[in-house]
């Protein structure tokens, strides 16, 4: 029984993972829809607040702390670099490249994060040992795999001639030129939500320590992020009828998979799998999403795969795991050092406590 009970978090990461790249293929089909981003943000952190509310009410309603102005702040601004901004630069890329490629850029956020903690200080890398020696290594080969992705996009792999390319967002044939300079820059967008995104990290190992719920911390910060989405929506766009979705049940029934399951209880596994396996565990499971979004996006969407995206999301992943074999390896040091120090204060309390003369 213990060894199947090992097996729930690899169980529980692929199907996160799985739900993952449908939410990137439903994106995609809303964004061909014509529905407004930040609508789309609106409706989807909504009901993830909805969803996550009753979750964290009673899983925590006994250990949550007094939330604080400073918490608050926090908070905020949590949800706009984590979940308003960055899922907005996240929808406007796929827009202007593919689910698939977008996904790609996903699996740079571990690396960013890494050197933006060693900037930071948060992080540290010794160069005499292997395991720093590989975080640098695979941190060098995924910046040049994502380089590869952003300025070669080589040749389509598989034709779809008969069908129209949903990556195509203008009703009207654009040049070869005029479709580079889109990819480049949907690609210095996703780029700039991948910082993002990575700031978030940062940010939330702060909301960690002064606010260590995860289940209320989160239900805030969507509940700011639907906030800060629909003041955005109405300062851009005061239509009421960018709120009704064109393909009512279609673009519905994605909204409420992506809040639901995308930004719901895909977030619980995680989280939950971060507990029981820890974060590298959980982080090394990312390509994952990249490899199954492809598999749906070409034959459900009839996305054009092209020899750059494969090319540089292998050279992508390939990094990313020499990155989290060198923090395992570290985290797994670290442990022994942390025990052997404890068993070292162990035996020197015990043999003081025999050297102690006996009282007649």
């Amino acid at each position: 029984m213990k060894s199947y009970v090992e097996w729930y978090p690899i169980i529980i990461m692929l199907a996160i993972d799985f739900a993952l790249s449908i939410s990137n293929i439903l994106l995609k089909k809303i964004i061909m829809d014509g529905m407004n981003h930040f609508v789309f943000i609106t409706y989807r952190q909504s009901i993830s607040t909805v969803f996550l509310a009753p979750i964290a009410f009673f899983l925590e309603r006994n250990k949550r702390p007094k939330l604080t102005p400073q918490i608050l702040c926090y908070l905020f601004l949590s949800a706009i670099v984590g979940a308003s901004l960055t899922q907005y630069l996240f929808l406007l890329g796929i827009q202007y490249t593919s689910a698939t490629f977008a996904c790609a850029f996903l699996n740079m956020v571990p690396v960013v994060t890494f050197l933006m903690a060693l900037l930071f200080g948060l992080e540290t890398t010794n160069m005499k040992d292997r395991s720093g020696r590989a975080k640098v290594f695979g941190t060098l080969i995924c910046l040049g795999g994502a380089f590869l992705l952003t300025f070669y996009k080589g040749k389509p792999l598989i034709h779809f001639s008969h069908l129209k390319d949903l990556s195509q967002t203008l009703e009207e044939p654009i040049s070869s030129s005029k479709r580079n300079v889109q990819w480049i820059f949907g690609s210095m967008i996703l780029f700039a939500g991948t910082i993002l995104w990575s700031s978030w990290f940062l940010i939330q190992a702060k909301i960690g320590k002064k606010y260590p719920c995860q289940y209320s911390s989160t239900v805030i910060m969507t509940f700011f992020s639907a906030i800060q989405s629909a003041i955005l929506t109405f300062s851009t766009d005061r239509r009421l009828s960018i709120w009704i979705p064109k393909e009512k049940i279609i673009d519905m029934l994605s909204v409420v998979y992506t809040g639901l399951i995308g930004s719901g209880l895909c977030f619980v596994g995680m989280s939950w799998c971060v507990k029981k396996r820890g974060p590298v565990f959980t982080a090394a499971f990312s390509p994952l999403i990249q490899v199954m979004a492809a598999v749906l996006d070409v034959p459900i969407l009839h996305e054009q795969l092209h020899l750059g995206s494969v090319i540089g999301s292998v050279i992508v992943i390939v990094g990313l795991y020499f990155l989290l074999w060198g923090k395992t390896k570290e985290m797994q040091k670290v442990s022994q050092e942390t025990e052997e120090k404890k068993e070292k204060e162990l035996n020197f309390q015990v043999h003081e406590a025999t050297d102690e003369p006996e009282i007649p």
